[in-house]
């Protein structure tokens, strides 16, 4: 907590600085006195309201409140924005600034050492900003500006379906054509439009799927933030049912009393039922079809990150199952494929994740993608193969922190199974 807070207060001095370094770029596209003073109020009011955002933020961060309040993702992203617009306008004057200083220090060298009847007459020891380099600096400030709204009022709802067909030798026959929706990373503490999730919703049922799976983090840190949102999640229709499992900010809320914790997780239990979902803990179902069967497996959430919970437990998931079954496994972080499933002996043809929410910033294009999660995961979003196993990381249906997406929308995966001819 104390290295986070000297970070947080290493960036409140920054922001400062380039706070008011851009005040005076700025305040340089003004000419009259009339227009400097009117642009100085406004500029130093919504200054007040982002200082606000920061201290509000702060709050909520010492206070324990932040994941499970929607209010602090939105002061969040009024800071982030901030952070990040200003900081492009700093980069962009800055050549520009460092040039002038360059040129009047060569003034003042040039007036120690020349006479002064051989001095050129001047009457400002700096050179003036250039207008036109000021403007195109304010321009190209304003694209993350921009961006950054966009995703906040818009982007975090802004739903995309991606549809992948998987063909396996040895799917049984009765399930040519199965049809799998897969949501992750809900995190309803974030949440703040009951409209923007009908909407996603409404676009799951649309998919007709077989099969709806859940693959963690329903909430931030506390089981309560899903209470408002439990009969829109309770609408979504398959008609095999829907499973899901737990992700690690499913566990950030549990009491460390251990007379209080089976209440906690009894109450929080209950909650899935109610949006009739089957919660899997180290364990599996059998999704039958015309005398045929594949097997479903949840497991709870295991990340490699040392703060992250690691209670998943494949082992415990496969209890009662055949070594030639087909296997679905749903678990919350990718990180788990790589270190328990891949070197597993029993072969799980399809592993189902979430967590890394594609960093809910980012550039997906046919051909090129990227985002700050790659340095983070090596398997960070979309499908990936390896000895005849797959794994589909979702980015995510919600959002945390950052009260937007851009670039990485959120996501509703359609996977649809097929026989290998």
């Amino acid at each position: 907590m104390r290295s986070r807070l000297n970070t947080f207060y290493t960036i409140c001095f920054l922001y400062v600085l380039m706070d008011i370094y851009t005040y005076f770029g700025l305040r340089s596209l003004f000419k009259t006195r009339f227009s400097r003073n009117i642009f100085t109020l406004i500029y130093i009011l919504l200054s007040l309201f982002i200082y606000y955002s920061f201290l509000r933020f702060y709050l909520a961060f010492t206070g324990g409140g932040f994941f499970s309040s929607s209010s602090a993702n939105i002061y969040m992203g009024i800071m982030l924005t901030a952070i990040i617009s200003k900081l492009a306008f700093v980069v962009f004057m800055l050549p520009q600034d460092l040039w002038r200083y360059l040129a009047g220090f060569w003034r003042v060298l040039q007036k120690m050492v020349m006479p002064p009847n051989d001095q050129k007459r001047s009457t400002a020891l700096l050179p003036k900003r250039r207008r036109f380099l000021t403007l195109a600096a304010t321009g190209l400030a304003s694209i993350p500006f921009s961006l950054m709204v966009y995703g906040i009022t818009k982007g975090k709802y802004a739903y995309t379906i991606n549809k992948v067909k998987l063909a396996f030798k040895d799917l049984p026959k009765s399930f040519e054509g199965f049809k799998i929706v897969q949501i992750s990373d809900i995190h309803a503490g974030s949440l703040d439009s009951k409209s923007g999730v009908k909407k996603g919703v409404r676009m799951i049922n649309e998919q007709d799927p077989d099969l709806i799976v859940f693959t963690g983090d329903l909430v931030n840190s506390d089981k309560n933030e899903v209470d408002p949102y439990i009969d829109i999640f309770g609408a979504l229709e398959a008609t095999a049912g829907k499973f899901c499992t737990l992700g690690n900010h499913d566990y950030y809320g549990v009491p460390d009393d251990p007379a209080k914790e089976e209440d906690y997780w009894k109450d929080f239990r209950s909650k899935y039922r109610r949006m009739g979902f089957r919660l899997m803990n180290n364990e599996n179902a059998f999704i039958e079809r015309n005398g045929e069967r594949i097997c479903l497996l949840g497991v709870e959430n295991w990340g490699r990150g040392r703060w992250f919970p690691k209670y998943g437990d494949i082992d415990k998931a496969l209890e009662s199952t055949a070594p030639e079954e087909f296997c679905i496994l749903l678990s919350h972080d990718p990180t788990h494929w790589d270190e328990k499933v891949l070197n597993h002996p029993k072969h799980i043809h399809l592993t189902m994740s979430g967590h890394t929410h594609g960093f809910q910033f980012g550039v997906n294009m046919p051909g090129f993608k990227w985002s700050p999660a790659q340095y983070r995961y090596e398997h960070w979003m979309g499908l990936y193969e390896e000895a005849g196993q797959y794994l589909y990381v979702n980015r995510g249906f919600g959002f945390l922190a950052f009260p937007g997406r851009i670039g990485m929308w959120p996501e509703i995966t359609v996977i649809e199974l097929s026989r290998e001819a």
